[in-house]
């Protein structure tokens, strides 16, 4: 990668947070005595910020409860494993110190909000790295829009061909090739299935960090 700036994806490219992530869904739901719980879900709220997710779980499932109330109660589920268990990717440190050493100007976006990336990418040591982090609950969209990668380069004073995108999501792969970034795909065990799909979509595949 030769560019000059960077955004990268934390859950599944920096962290391996996805098999939590996978378990939350069930986990939440079956605590509201919800047990009839389709197999495709996380691929249904995959695309979704944790607020349209939140929502889904209302309308979809009936819960006794407001959206933001539903997202409060994952975020703080959550939670406990970011600022606790989620371990960094391995490699990831080596590979986040190249860049400095190049120059190259980095921030996050993710799905998740701001306080609990900066919370695991602080315990884990990379945060300083990262000029800031993004949210999409902060832009108000999830990576089917580039609105948030657009925003993170924005921030970096940087164009989208100036611009790598770290994604290990060939949704989120796609919307940021669609955008003009120059896209990293990076394998993550959990989308065994896509990598393949992941590679050809990428100007750049990464194997292993």
């Amino acid at each position: 990668m030769d560019k000059n700036f960077a955004i990268f994806d934390m859950d599944g490219t920096l962290v391996d947070s996805m098999p939590y992530w996978k378990n939350l869904s069930p986990e939440y739901l079956s605590s509201k005595g919800i047990s009839d719980i389709p197999k495709d879900i996380l691929e249904k709220i995959t695309p979704m910020t944790v607020k349209e997710s939140s929502r889904f779980f209302v309308e979809q499932f009936g819960l006794d409860a407001t959206p933001e109330t539903v997202a409060d109660e994952i975020h703080a589920m959550m939670g406990i494993h970011y600022i606790e268990d989620i371990p960094i990717r391995e490699g990831v440190e080596e590979y986040l110190e190249k860049l400095k050493a190049r120059g190259v100007k980095m921030c996050v976006a993710s799905a998740t909000v701001e306080p609990l990336m900066d919370a695991c990418l602080t315990r884990l040591g990379v945060r300083h790295y990262f000029e800031f982090t993004l949210s999409c609950d902060t832009v108000g969209a999830g990576k089917n829009s580039p609105l948030v990668y657009l925003t993170a380069a924005e921030r970096l004073g940087a164009k989208p061909e100036e611009t790598a995108v770290y994604e290990d999501s060939c949704f989120a792969a796609a919307t940021a090739k669609n955008a003009g970034f120059y896209l990293c795909g990076v394998y993550d065990p959990v989308s065994d299935a896509h990598w393949e799909e992941l590679k050809a979509l990428s100007h750049e595949a990464i194997a292993h960090w």
